[in-house]
């Protein structure tokens, strides 16, 4: 399905309108215009002769000239004296001719009078009962050219061409129309192709390449130039992945070094009430150094893609209630309260270590947000062959602009409520990368002030 907005459906349209104001422009000249347009053509035709005989005036086969342009024109041709006296006329007889009478004889006459050198007359021809147009000229002194042709009436005219425009019209229009279909095809194909790797190269795949063999110069131009800033960004992307484990790598020997001395030296002084209170913050600090070394490492070899998953067969269930157990101690102490009742056994295939990581984390990111009531709650619910987990919190929610932004490194929050306690703002984007590298969906949902869901779902085990 295209886009509303597409820059294939915006070619087509313009291309289609085009053709559309094409065809109006032709009816309006055709139909609406075509009386006018005639009697133009005719006065200029008319003119074109009087011109011609005046050019000829003295020239002996004058009355085969004037024959011969009757002939071709369908016009009537006569050359009088100032008297009113018949020189020359022509010999074909057509519907502008008036033969002698009375209306004849007076417009001619009151063109001799008025010493005018050329006049047009628009006359009722009273033997044919048709309009004629009439163009008087002075060829010299003595003679007078009166050049005289019929405006029939177009109606009929006008109506075939009114039935012939309209077959012209739906042929045109679904010519064009399937014609502006296939262009714009044509010059949109490239750019969506384009636009597909470039969507590939956003999710950060640097392996991608911009290969679109077209005769516009400007695309290609575009291909090189994407093609360029995908190998910059592959560097760059490259520089920062090993400067990330390099300094990780580097931190944590001499962190734990740190600690050890740290640690012996409280212990060598335990008279001494003030060192032993710096010697734990120096100790507290040093932990909290040490988990985000262990996070960077762990989020580094995963966007690395250099981490292979150890893909095993176990009990969802039975991870779970282990990893409760690891936080029975904030029960006890700080009244947390964790809510899961599962006992059946569901069996899944991933890689365990990675997946009790994910789980740890969700549960510790819902310790630090959920409500006054301490309570976090865990869901398994069955679809079909998979299982979605969800853990929940009852804190004030995720406003909606942020949440496609919580899954990102050291993103925070600073009006949402969150409790004292060590993290290093990674356990989110860990989270996503280890469900990424197992192709499971993900997601979170938050409604404010009732709290947020934060969810993955995982296929059963086949077995």
């Amino acid at each position: 399905m295209m886009k509303k907005n597409s820059l294939r459906i915006e070619i087509w349209k313009y291309l289609a309108l085009f053709s559309l104001f094409i065809l109006i422009f032709l009816w309006v000249f055709q139909v609406l215009f075509l009386n006018s347009y005639y009697e133009w053509v005719k006065t200029r035709e008319i003119k074109q002769v009087a011109y011609t005989l005046k050019r000829n005036k003295n020239s002996k086969d004058l009355n085969q000239i004037i024959d011969n342009l009757s002939y071709e024109k369908s016009i009537c041709i006569e050359i009088t004296d100032a008297n009113m006296n018949y020189l020359s006329t022509s010999s074909i007889v057509s519907r502008g001719c008036f033969m002698e009478n009375k209306y004849h004889s007076a417009y001619q006459s009151d063109f001799i009078l008025s010493g005018k050198k050329r006049q047009t007359y628009e006359l009722m021809n009273p033997r044919f009962h048709n309009k004629t147009l009439s163009y008087a000229i002075q060829l010299d002194d003595e003679r007078y050219a009166f050049i005289n042709t019929s405006l029939d009436p177009m109606d009929s005219t006008a109506n075939i061409l009114k039935n012939q425009l309209i077959y012209v019209s739906i042929i045109v229009l679904a010519l064009s129309f399937f014609s502006a279909y296939f262009i714009s095809k044509r010059i949109s194909n490239p750019i969506v192709k384009i636009n597909d790797v470039a969507k590939k190269l956003a999710g950060g795949k640097y392996d991608v390449s911009f290969q679109v063999d077209e005769d516009i110069e400007e695309i290609n131009e575009l291909v090189s130039t994407l093609n360029y800033t995908k190998e910059e960004l592959s560097k760059t992307e490259s520089l920062r992945r090993d400067l990330m484990a390099n300094v990780s790598h580097d931190l944590k020997t001499p962190l734990t070094m740190i600690k050890a001395y740290a640690e012996m030296t409280r212990d060598l002084n335990p008279d001494q009430e003030k060192r032993e209170e710096n010697m734990n913050i120096i100790t507290d600090e040093v932990d909290r150094l040490t988990l985000l070394v262990n996070d960077i490492l762990e989020l580094s070899k995963m966007q690395s893609k250099v981490e292979v998953l150890k893909l095993e067969e176990f009990d969802l269930v039975e991870l779970i209630h282990n990893i409760l157990k690891k936080f029975e101690i904030l029960t006890e102490q700080e009244h947390y309260h964790f809510i899961f009742t599962q006992q059946e056994k569901i069996m899944i295939q991933a890689d365990k270590k990675k997946m009790e990581q994910v789980i740890y984390n969700l549960f510790n990111n819902a310790i630090h947000y959920t409500g006054n009531d301490k309570t976090i709650t865990v869901e398994l619910e069955r679809h079909h062959d998979t299982i979605m987990v969800k853990v929940i919190d009852t804190g004030n929610g995720i406003n909606p602009k942020d949440l496609p932004y919580i899954w990102d490194k050291y993103y925070k929050d600073s009006k949402k409520h969150k409790r004292d306690s060590i993290g290093t703002g990674l356990g989110l984007s860990i989270v996503k990368n280890i469900l990424k590298l197992h192709h499971f969906e993900y997601g979170v949902k938050s409604e404010k002030k009732k709290g947020t869901t934060f969810y993955f779902i995982v296929p059963l085990s086949k077995k």
